[in-house]
């Protein structure tokens, strides 16, 4: 007995002595990535990837009381708690339609986490805009081989996580791909070809897990009321074996011409379908309203998110506005929720419940 707590005591100093080490040496070392939430939250958010640009041209955000504020912080008081990033591989210095390099991302997702908002990074593997009509191959990775495409990818994801993890942000999320139903990185990555697509997919999915094995990685698709293009898509990903762990939909009755009154139970439908089909969780990753329409986008905005917060068990995870900084005057885009004031849209207070 007095041999086994002879040996009880010596292992007791010598955890203690290597904690303190660890602790005396934590002074010397890189930022600790924030640990990522280990209870459910729901996710309310913004992507804000035009915010950089509008201040570097000068525009000022205000207050409802006309005081000058951080426009992450006139989000946070709107109840949003979640920032999404959008990453370009080389982009042009255009106003609009460039920026958000590696470097650039890093500098705003430090920003926004200091703010404690949650982070999500959203890879295009692209220059520019990735959406359903174009997935243009960076002009770096326009002439290489399949094979050297899939290692692109899985560079490109690892060394700007990697660059993330050293400034101290581990993000929540990570995006691999931007609203791809027809694929990404073509032609080779096309989703007529979804054997090639998976392959590109699953070398973003190792690299993520590769610097952080808790990042959620998410797979997303267009038009989150319809379920036939969600099924064909998801139902060739299980197919063909890639990995992810959450559904994200874009949902923009807007762009379908479309009031959001008769496609939101389709929405909702969906979601639970998704779910119970692949068992995967699902997220509202983009959503907008015209903003002119502020009532109504206000209430589309509420129905989205109940919609989210009905799906069963926690595994609806939230609900991201694109852009509603992105004042029409600046960005020329409708579906903003800004006021020419430079004030925020009251549709975005359907946040706060």
């Amino acid at each position: 007995m007095k041999k086994a707590t002879a040996q009880f005591r010596f292992v007791l100093v010598t955890v203690i002595t290597l904690l303190l080490v660890s602790c005396s040496g934590a002074q010397t070392t890189e930022p600790t990535p924030e640990p990522l939430p280990s209870t459910f939250a729901f996710s309310k958010g913004a992507d804000v990837g035009w915010l950089p640009q509008m201040e570097a041209t000068g525009y000022k955000f205000y207050d409802v009381d006309g005081t000058q504020k951080d426009c992450l912080q006139l989000l946070k008081n709107r109840g949003m708690n979640t920032i999404r990033l959008r990453v370009w591989v080389n982009p042009s210095n255009d106003k609009a339609s460039g920026h958000c390099s590696p470097a650039e991302t890093v500098v705003m997702a430090v920003r926004a986490q200091k703010m404690g908002m949650r982070i999500m990074i959203d890879f295009h593997y692209s220059d520019t805009w990735a959406d359903p009509a174009k997935q243009a191959k960076p002009a770096a990775w326009a002439n290489h081989s399949f094979a050297e495409l899939q290692n692109d990818v899985y560079k490109h994801t690892f060394d700007v996580l990697t660059a993330l993890k050293t400034a101290g942000v581990t993000p929540e999320w990570v995006q691999v791909g931007n609203e791809i139903p027809g694929g990404m990185l073509w032609p080779e990555g096309k989703s007529s070809n979804f054997s090639q697509l998976a392959q590109l997919l699953n070398k973003g999915y190792e690299a993520t897990k590769a610097v952080n094995s808790n990042i959620k990685v998410i797979v997303h698709v267009d038009e989150g009321n319809n379920n036939a293009k969600f099924r064909w898509f998801f139902d060739n990903a299980k197919a063909n074996n890639v990995n992810y762990d959450i559904i994200g939909l874009s949902y923009y009755p807007y762009w379908i011409k479309s009031d959001y009154t008769t496609t939101i139970l389709d929405l909702e439908n969906n979601l639970k379908d998704m779910v119970s089909r692949y068992g995967k969780e699902v997220m509202v990753v983009e959503v907008g309203g015209d903003y002119t329409l502020v009532q109504n986008t206000k209430e589309m905005l509420t129905a989205v998110i109940n919609a989210v917060k009905s799906v069963p068990n926690n595994k609806g995870l939230g609900v991201i506005y694109w852009e509603p900084e992105g004042e029409k005057n600046w960005s020329g885009y409708q579906l903003n929720a800004w006021q020419s004031d430079g004030k925020p849209s009251p549709a975005l207070d359907a946040f706060k419940n």
